[in-house]
């Protein structure tokens, strides 16, 4: 920021700098200057209708709200005077005229900001002696539980909905005392950011249904760690009271997530505390599980793998959402006994381009992505496959990029496109070389076609990104569209990335979990099976990490044959499973995200650590 774009106020006394163009309350907050506030959410648009930051600045007739009032050279501010203390305690009266007494009931109770505002800026007398209005609770869904008698019409969760979620789904009806906060008709809510009405409402008016009454905030400790759904690696805090996590909750990463999360990296913490957690080891014995001591099935497992076992009939795979640590380990066992059968891409059938992808595959930046001028998706779903990533081309949007649309079936979006072309899965590839063609030969024609106006709009734009998805990893061609669209970003200067399986699939290729590449990218001289031909054809011993071979692999009903005529199949997993069960000779308990340490390595590249919660 140059010298040019800064303006000199006063607060206080104090004279601080502030950004032209910038609100007053941005400035105070740079500066560590406090003004209350409610409806200000730094992440949103500014609606000043809580009046709580009211503040005097010299020269104006009455109290300014903060959030509103822009910054001008020699301002003169003071949110300590006379006058400023009692608009924002006349505030806080109104305020609380028909808010119910329930602190001691409420989840929000300890970290809530009217409570805390009330203490300091509330009167221990109201001067109102009416009845308080009550509001009927809105059932929304199974995530989010309502109090809305609590509302003080602050509309973060309105404002939420509209600008972030991109789902107009929470609305006012009603005026003055009567205005309510609602869907349009009884409805649940259908976005898949919908927890973060969570954390933007100040009152208790919008709470977690399954956090709900197990936790008070000031009897729980806090973890951190890592969202292990997608490549992007969310920060999350865990909230851990005793060995149980409560709740889990954004922690603000700028470059990442910002102060936002998905509702399954923020309830997805259920799933730790379910009737089917292994806790113990467990080993067929003549058809039958049996839970054994550690030291037993340890020296077993030592016995299969030390037995004669060649290296060809021996694989082993991985989730890719699996630790650093983990991928290490399990490719140095593996590489110890002589194989290289060890693989993490398991809903990929087409590794004929494996020798040409990189190392580590990287994503462009969400703040290349954010500042794009046209996106083009081809097979990608962002919005369930990587609801922050979709969150930042709804930005890009926001700021006038195009979006181009590549799908085989139609999906909802939450943002408009210029073009959403249907293409036949079989008719993929044929489709983006005569996109190559027309940006190769630079003829558009007449822009009759879909092919010409998608060549057109690239070769057009200045920042262009094409970003691939889920049907184009699992697709029998993959390796020829990866290709085509290199080829294509290269001729026309636009960034690629493609979405990759699992939380940690950069770190599976970093540390080794790979047929063909060491830890650290090093070609193998003689490389191992792919998955594909490690379940085409049985082998003696499959070690199976943190996987069910139906629900997480493709062609499950070949390696589903090739589990069954295994002599031994070794899994680790979180879960008992029917599947396993069916399959396994020995299942390991293993420990799940928050149960774990280590770290990850997110799309872009970033290594991240993460601590044991519990």
């Amino acid at each position: 920021m140059s010298d040019s774009e800064q303006l000199i106020i006063e607060v206080d006394g104090k004279e601080i700098e502030a950004e032209k163009g910038s609100m007053l309350i941005q400035a105070t907050d740079n500066a560590d200057i406090y003004v209350p506030r409610f409806c200000y959410h730094k992440e949103l648009s500014i609606a000043a209708n809580c009046r709580m930051c009211l503040v005097e600045v010299e020269g104006a007739p009455k109290p300014l709200p903060a959030c509103a009032t822009p910054v001008t050279p020699g301002m003169k501010v003071h949110t300590k005077s006379d006058v400023a203390i009692k608009a924002q305690q006349g505030t806080m009266e109104f305020l609380l005229i028909n808010h119910p007494l329930d602190c001691p009931i409420c989840d929000q109770g300890g970290e809530c900001e009217l409570q805390d505002l009330a203490m300091g800026y509330g009167s221990g007398v109201s001067q109102f002696t009416e009845g308080k209005r009550v509001v009927p609770e809105k059932n929304i869904g199974s995530l989010i539980k309502t109090d809305m008698t609590r509302c003080i019409h602050c509309t973060r969760c309105v404002r939420f909905g509209e600008e972030i979620a991109g789902l107009k789904e929470l609305g006012a009806t009603g005026r003055g005392e009567h205005m309510e906060i609602g869907t349009y008709v009884e409805k649940a809510m259908e976005s898949e950011l919908s927890g973060n009405v969570i954390d933007v409402c100040p009152v208790g008016a919008l709470t977690s249904k399954p956090y709900r009454y197990s936790a008070r905030s000031w009897e729980m400790r806090e973890a951190e760690g890592i969202a292990p759904h997608d490549f992007l690696g969310s920060n999350v805090n865990f909230h851990v009271k005793g060995q149980k996590v409560k709740r889990v909750v954004p922690r603000e990463n700028p470059v990442i997530n910002r102060v936002w999360l998905s509702d399954r990296d923020r309830f997805s913490y259920e799933g730790m505390n379910s009737v089917d957690r292994l806790l113990k080891p467990m080993a067929k014995n003549e058809g039958r599980w049996e839970s054994v001591e550690w030291d037993t099935v340890l020296s077993n497992i030592t016995d299969i793998l030390g037995s004669k076992t060649a290296p060809e009939d021996l694989a082993a795979l991985c989730s890719p959402s699996s630790t650093n640590e983990e991928f290490f380990l399990m490719q140095k066992l593996v590489r110890t006994l002589g194989s290289n059968n060890i693989d993490h891409r398991l809903r990929q059938i087409d590794f004929r381009g494996q020798n040409l992808e990189s190392a580590a595959p990287l994503f462009p930046s969400l703040e290349e992505i954010e500042k794009a001028d046209l996106v083009v998706l081809v097979g990608a779903y962002p919005r369930h496959e990587a609801p922050l990533l979709n969150l930042r081309i709804r930005e890009a949007v926001s700021r006038g990029a195009k979006v181009i649309a590549l799908e085989s079936y139609s999906k909802k979006l939450n943002y408009d496109t210029i073009l959403r072309k249907l293409v036949r899965p079989s008719e993929i590839v044929t489709f983006l070389e005569k996109i190559l063609d027309c940006l190769r030969t630079e003829n558009f024609g007449k822009l009759a076609d879909d092919d010409e106006i998608v060549a057109h709009e690239i070769n057009s734009a200045n920042r262009p990104v094409v970003l691939t998805g889920m049907m184009v990893n699992q697709h029998p061609r993959r390796s020829e569209i990866l290709s085509i669209i290199r080829d294509l970003c290269a001729l026309s200067g636009a960034s690629f990335g493609t979405q990759l399986e699992g939380a940690n699939a950069v770190g599976a290729w970093t540390y080794g979990a790979v047929p063909h590449r060491n830890p650290g990218g090093k070609k193998i001289e003689r490389p191992g099976e792919v998955f594909t031909e490690i379940v085409a054809t049985p082998k003696r011993v499959y070690l199976l990490f943190g996987i069910d071979p139906i629900l997480d692999c493709a062609k499950s009903s070949t390696i589903k044959k090739s589990l069954e005529e295994a002599k031994f199949v070794i899994a680790f997993s979180a879960f008992k499973n029917t599947c396993l069960e069916d399959v396994a000779d020995i299942i390991l308990p293993t420990a799940l995200y928050a149960e774990n340490e280590g770290s990850l390595v997110n799309g872009f590249g970033s290594l991240q650590a993460f601590e044991q919660a519990v």
